[in-house]
């Protein structure tokens, strides 16, 4: 009887340690799959193939005049992808073309689109795209309400905006760039998510809610898109200082774990066609996993503990007619 008993409970250790294992795993793999995409080049260097060898030689990114996505396109020129500049402002357009073609020897071309009209875009964005064999698509604009408040105090044209852009933006253009990879039999997609996907968070209801459909969307793709050699990735950024997060002075502050859009995108970048879902930063790889450890409801309690922080920084930024940069 003795034997079995000890067997018995050796089996219950192992499954123990391989529970938590995966527990630990699943908390940390951001940060575990940036090391092992630092180390593969020693161990592997035969490997190592050129983006444009990877996925093909024109990347095309959304909200691209600015902040994370504005930095992926100087990013991903600089390691030879000529690139599709999408977003709102012709101005900031012309001038990003510009400055990416004058540092870098790599085509250009740019769209002037409003995400935030809708369907009404797409027929003009696929005619644009028709004639750009798309090897990389960064799906990365995003729209976030002025400041975190009650859903019922926020304009509701605002709320379209977020459906349109957070949601609409990253389905629809997937899914216009998909037969041309298809076809070819290779490409990349890349999903700029949130760590507000992680849990439901008050006074940002509806932006959190847009990155969790991100998130759930792009694990889906993945499945669909394995067997045709296409790389669908996640990127779960935390804070970083850019325009959106202006609301607050904190944020905007930056420091070791809120990096600014450069130093994010230099990270982020290096990880595609590495890894398949990532928080894109180091320092971020950090927050996501130990923010996992805590259960979902005590998460969504602090998260509205400190977007009620950030509402009142809005506040006071308006009583001093001070903006945060």
């Amino acid at each position: 009887m003795l034997i079995p008993a000890m067997l018995a409970l050796w089996g219950l250790a192992l499954v123990g340690a391989y529970a938590l294992a995966c527990f630990l795993y699943d908390n940390f793999k951001s940060l575990a799959q940036i090391c092992i995409a630092l180390l593969a080049p020693y161990f592997a260097p035969a490997e190592q193939k050129s983006l444009t060898e990877r996925f093909g030689k024109w990347a095309v990114i959304t909200g691209s005049t600015d902040g994370i996505g504005k930095q992926y396109a100087f990013q991903l020129a600089s390691r030879g992808l000529n690139v599709v500049l999408v977003s709102r402002s012709t101005d900031k357009l012309i001038a990003v073309a510009r400055e990416i073609e004058s540092k870098y020897s790599v085509k250009t071309k740019w769209i002037a689109i409003d995400f935030s009209s809708g369907q009404e875009i797409y027929d003009h964005l696929r005619k644009e795209l028709d004639s750009v064999p798309v090897g990389v698509l960064v799906n990365n604009v995003g729209a976030n309400v002025d400041y975190p408040d009650d859903l019922d105090h926020i304009p509701e044209d605002k709320l379209w905006q977020l459906i349109n852009i957070n949601v609409g933006a990253v389905t629809m253009l997937t899914r216009t760039v998909l037969p041309g990879m298809k076809k070819r039999g290779q490409g990349a997609i890349v999903n700029i998510s949130s760590g507000s996907e992680l849990q439901p968070l008050p006074y940002m209801t509806v932006y959190a809610a847009t990155k969790a459909y991100i998130h759930n969307f792009t694990l889906a793709m993945q499945h669909e898109l394995e067997p045709f050699g296409i790389t669908c990735q996640l990127v779960s950024p935390m804070f970083v200082t850019t325009k959106m997060n202006n609301f607050s002075t904190t944020i905007m502050e930056g420091g070791l774990f809120i990096p600014n859009a450069e130093m994010y995108a230099k990270f982020a970048t290096f990880t595609l066609g590495k890894t398949k879902q990532t928080t894109g930063y180091w320092s971020h790889g950090i927050q996501y996993g130990v923010m996992k450890l805590a259960p979902e409801w005590l998460r969504t309690v602090i998260g509205g503990i400190m977007n009620k922080q950030f509402r009142k920084e809005y506040y006071d930024q308006q009583k001093l007619g001070t903006p945060a940069h």
